[in-house]
């Protein structure tokens, strides 16, 4: 709440002045009628105290509040309402701000965007939802080896790579192909002449 500071005494017939108001409030910061007994207290130091209830948009005149009457201690975190602080953003929405801090903490610890750990298993989440798995197959030479995966695609497969793990010569044809590729798993056509293990990987997504 704003205090008006209680001035000398107006004198009989005196009109209300800025002079006679408190440096920070002047006589134009206020409507007419704005100042009544229902909208201000006096304690008992004698200081005119302007209640919350008793400031309203329709009482301060036009231009009256300017930016060197607000004074930055008295703009606290507690007011800003639409401001959060929260580390992991649980609580953001469509139409609230972020302290600094509580940005850079997010983001630092990860942001939500933390990929599941890979240790050896077929399939590992990565943070815009791509699923990427991976293994190996032995498949005999102008043949097929069907694979399949341990936990189909949630949403879809894009697409299957292929690589010979082991030595070809140079003049062998050595063709590979992932067909019939499902979110389930896919089909591996070797054309080289020998057996080979086949490495593979396979994107999809949720």
């Amino acid at each position: 709440m704003a205090i008006i500071n209680k001035g000398t005494a107006f004198s009989n017939g005196e009109q209300l002045s800025a002079s006679k108001l408190n440096s920070l409030i002047d006589a134009a910061t206020f409507g007419t009628d704005s100042v009544d007994n229902a909208s201000t207290i006096v304690n008992a130091n004698g200081a005119i105290t302007v209640r919350d209830s008793g400031v309203t948009a329709a009482k301060l005149a036009t231009g009256s509040v300017t930016t060197n009457k607000i004074v930055d201690a008295n703009v606290t975190f507690a007011k800003l309402t639409d401001v959060i602080d929260d580390d992991t953003m649980d609580t953001a929405t469509n139409t609230t701000l972020a302290t600094s801090e509580s940005i850079k903490a997010y983001v630092d610890e990860g942001g939500g965007f933390t990929p599941s750990t890979y240790n050896g298993e077929e399939s590992v989440t990565l943070p815009n939802g791509l699923i990427m798995k991976f293994g190996s197959k032995s498949v005999s030479g102008d043949s097929t080896g069907s694979v399949s995966f341990a936990t189909a695609f949630p949403g879809g497969i894009v697409q299957v790579q292929l690589t010979i793990e082991t030595d070809i010569p140079l003049n062998n044809d050595a063709g590979l192909s992932a067909t019939s590729q499902t979110v389930s798993g896919f089909t591996i056509q070797n054309g080289a002449a020998g057996t080979e293990t086949i490495s593979w990987m396979a994107i999809g997504y949720k």
